[in-house]
């Protein structure tokens, strides 16, 4: 269990922190590590109750930062008058 914790952490921080350098926008940023996180979060909630805590994380981050990402980045296109 804590090499899943480790593993889901990682994998988190490293999706987060790949992000800083893009030309995105601040919100498109702050919705991919928001979205992220708490999708990791639900992911390893839900995929706990079938026994797959780890798939469930990264499954949910991937599907969390993406949606985050989508709503800043609209955010952001707004905010720009586009």
């Amino acid at each position: 269990m804590k090499t899943t914790i480790i593993a889901i952490t990682s994998a988190v921080a490293a999706m987060t922190l790949s992000n800083c350098t893009s030309p995105a926008g601040p919100d498109t940023q702050r919705g991919i590590a928001t979205g992220g996180l708490l999708g990791a979060g639900a992911g390893a909630i839900i995929g706990h109750q079938s026994g797959r805590t780890a798939e469930g994380a990264l499954l949910g981050a991937a599907v969390g930062g993406t949606a985050g990402g989508l709503y800043g980045n609209a955010r952001d296109q707004e905010r720009r008058g586009y």
